[in-house]
C-alpha cells in the first residue's frame, strides 16, 4: 500500500508571509530556500518575489547573514573544508561575492586545526598496512571533507601523518 501523497498547501499571501516569517526566525535561510517554500504554498511568481522583498525589508531574510551562519556552522560543527562549504552555498544559490566574503571570515588557525584533527582521527581508524595506500586513503578522505589538496599535503607532511 502506498502512502498517500501530501497535497501542497494553498495559502493566501498574508498567511504565507506569517508562516515564512516564523520559518525564517527559527533558522537562517537562503533566498532560494524561502522561494522554494513559498512556491510549495501555491503562490505565483510575482507574489513570491513580493514576499521575499518584504522579508528582506523586515530583516527576516538576509543572504549575507545566512552565508556567515552557514560557513560558521560547517567549519565549527561539521569540520568541513572550504571547497565543500563553497559547493553547499552554490547549491543554495548564494551569490559568489557573498560566498567569498563568508569564506574569508574563516579563522585560518582554526581551519588548519580542524584539518589536522580530522586527519589524525581518520589516520587512527585506517587499517591499511601499505603506507602508499594508507596515504592515498587519507588524502582522498580529507578531500571528500572539502579540504584543499595543497593544504592537505602540507599538514600531513608537517605532522608526519604520511608514514
Amino acid at each position: 500500500m502506498e502512502a498517500p501523497k501530501k497535497q501542497p498547501q494553498i495559502l493566501d499571501k498574508k498567511t504565507a508571509l506569517l508562516k515564512a516569517e516564523s520559518w525564517c526566525a527559527y533558522q537562517e535561510r537562503s533566498q532560494q530556500e524561502v522561494r522554494n517554500k513559498l512556491y510549495e504554498y501555491g503562490l505565483h511568481q510575482n507574489e513570491v518575489e513580493d514576499l521575499i522583498s518584504e522579508l528582506i525589508t523586515t530583516n527576516f531574510l538576509n543572504e549575507e547573514r545566512f552565508a556567515m551562519a552557514y560557513v560558521s556552522g560547517k567549519v565549527n560543527i561539521k569540520k568541513w573544508g572550504k571547497i565543500k562549504i563553497k559547493q553547499g552555498l552554490k547549491l543554495k544559490k548564494v551569490p559568489d561575492k557573498l560566498i567569498q566574503k563568508a569564506l574569508n571570515s574563516i579563522d585560518g588557525d582554526k581551519y588548519l586545526a580542524n584539518l589536522l584533527a580530522t586527519a589524525e582521527k581518520k589516520s587512527k581508524v585506517l587499517s591499511e598496512k601499505d603506507s602508499l595506500k594508507r596515504k592515498y586513503k587519507l588524502i582522498t578522505y580529507l578531500q571528500s571533507k572539502g579540504f584543499e589538496k595543497d593544504l592537505i599535503f602540507d599538514v600531513l607532511k608537517a605532522n608526519n601523518l604520511t608514514e
